[in-house]
């Protein structure tokens, strides 16, 4: 990995470098080329909504980031390979996006092509989740070369071709993202690992920290689904619609968590992931005229769902079909992104044509998500990637510098020792 990784990593970013001065421009210089009252005009976009895409930024690097933290060992990768491959995803996607939708021609860069750039990294880090924990930073990077590839070309299609509706992307980023990395982490699947890991479980503090990573989701969710959305009242529906379905699926998920753990108590699990899903699920439809009250149904059915699918469907997956889900993408992106899919097509039923292409994007993005899934999975099987050992997963320590001592380790050895003791008598 010495080597392996640099190089794959520093000739990952000379691609990026040649790629963008062959065909990345600045967007006034596009306009100048016509007249130059358009250059002012495509200056004063872009501030006016450089703070949705701030918001959008946030959630990319410091609410995914964080929330997948929870891993007592894993902390550091957590944080530190979301960067990373999110680094390297906003640039791939901004030049994929841009060739596919400019067809190969010279891409000029304005705020709407920074948000979807970030909305394609997304993808990655939702797939990124499912198999935490279990793959080496060099594989992560291949991933999302591929994945963004993937997601480009399923975009297209659903967007370009299909024409369908899906202003917060809850089909073509949250269902696309989960369906590809559990396709992923089936191929990848360690019957080593069935009976479980030490190293797959949480401690106080790292749960904390996943905490602050939904905390961020949470807030910053109305941004994203409103990011792209028509200025004026589509993007007034779409912030609205979300704030509301992200509060309602909160009240649900902390119902259904006190009623399916033991004695009542909540479960942190699904407080981090099950009280998002209202921003997933209404994605599809959140500039749409659903009524808050509308949003609201959406979001306490997704809460409810995600819950349990926490608690029942995830143990089920991993036993029958083999496939680990470390962070449970499944629940909180996956399940609620089937459910956004479908609230569009309800919501769409008088138009019997625009009900058709959504459902067809729905499909397509979960099969499109499948097939790329089980493709990329079959490369990064490949023995060459630095994959770690069955007994390393879950561990920073496999590929940082980790400090000599850490807090969880002394607490677990003194509770170990003090176990070991006879009682005096």
């Amino acid at each position: 990995m010495r080597f392996k990784f640099p190089l794959v990593a520093l000739g990952l970013e000379i691609a990026m470098i040649v790629l963008f001065g062959l065909f990345v421009r600045y967007e006034e210089d596009q306009s100048s080329q016509h007249f130059n009252a358009s250059k002012g005009a495509n200056v004063d976009k872009f501030i006016e909504l450089y703070p949705l895409f701030q918001d959008v930024h946030v959630m990319i690097f410091v609410g995914f980031g964080f929330l997948m933290t929870f891993l007592k060992k894993y902390g550091f990768s957590s944080v530190g390979i979301n960067l990373c491959i999110a680094a390297l995803g906003l640039q791939w996607g901004t030049i994929a996006q841009g060739l596919i939708h400019g067809h190969g021609q010279a891409i000029p860069i304005g705020i709407k092509n920074m948000i979807n750039a970030d909305f394609s990294t997304a993808a990655v880090l939702i797939s990124f989740g499912a198999v935490l924990g279990k793959t080496s930073p060099l594989q992560m990077l291949i991933m999302a070369i591929f994945e963004i590839a993937v997601f480009v070309g399923n975009e297209y299609v659903v967007v370009d071709l299909f024409r369908a509706s899906d202003v917060g992307a809850s089909m073509t980023i949250h269902a696309f993202g989960a369906y590809f990395g559990l396709a992923v982490a089936g191929v990848l699947y360690r019957s080593g690992l069935r009976e479980g890991h030490d190293n797959d479980e949480s401690v106080y503090h790292s749960d904390l920290f996943a905490m602050i990573g939904t905390l961020f989701l949470w807030m910053f969710w109305p941004s994203f689904n409103s990011a792209i959305a028509d200025p004026g009242e589509k993007q007034y529906r779409a912030i609205v619609n979300t704030y509301f379905s992200l509060a309602a699926s909160v009240l649900t998920s902390y119902a259904l968590s006190s009623l399916v753990e033991h004695r009542g108590k909540l479960d942190m699990v699904h407080i981090q992931n099950a009280t998002l899903a209202g921003g997933v699920a209404v994605g599809t439809c959140a500039d749409m005229e659903i009524d808050p009250y509308g949003a609201m149904i959406i979001g306490s059915i997704s809460g409810i769902i995600s819950v349990l699918g926490f608690k029942f469907l995830t143990p089920l997956i991993a036993r029958k079909l083999r496939i680990h889900d470390t962070c449970g993408v499944h629940n909180l992106h996956g399940l609620p992104g089937l459910i956004g899919g479908i609230a569009g097509i309800v919501v769409l039923a008088n138009d019997p044509s625009k009900r058709i292409m959504q459902g067809y994007a729905l499909g397509t993005s979960i099969l499109s998500a499948i097939v790329g899934g089980l493709i990329t999975g079959l490369i990064l099987k490949i023995p060459i990637w630095g994959q770690p050992s069955d007994q390393d997963c879950y561990d920073d320590s496999v590929y940082w510098e980790v400090p000599r001592w850490r807090e969880h380790d002394h607490y677990f050895h003194e509770r170990e020792h003090l176990s070991q003791l006879e009682p005096e008598v």
